[in-house]
């Protein structure tokens, strides 16, 4: 391990925590974010929290609607309609 990863790997999970939010938000690291939503699953799991993990998915969905709808604005939802579009017409239909 190097130096730096040295010492990263003394703080306390707390530390680690805050200093990589900081930094994910002052570099608007929107994918460091969204990669840590997708990891509350697996990370459910490894812990022992089997029927959390699978309740994971629908937590991080609830989260994206929530920030999403909270917004309430049209012109936003607007804008991500295409995101919408291009995911359906990739992966499928929406189940009913």
């Amino acid at each position: 391990m190097s130096d730096d990863l040295d010492r990263l790997d003394q703080l306390d999970t707390d530390e680690l925590r805050e200093r990589a939010f900081a930094l994910a938000r002052h570099r608007w690291d929107v994918q460091f974010f969204w990669r840590l939503l997708r990891s509350i699953p697996a990370a459910e799991a490894a812990a022992g929290h089997l029927e959390a993990g699978e309740a994971g998915i629908a937590t991080a969905s609830a989260r994206v609607g929530e920030a999403l709808s909270a917004e309430a604005d049209p012109e936003l939802q607007e804008a991500l309609r295409p995101l919408y579009i291009a995911y359906l017409d990739e992966h499928g239909p929406a189940p009913d």
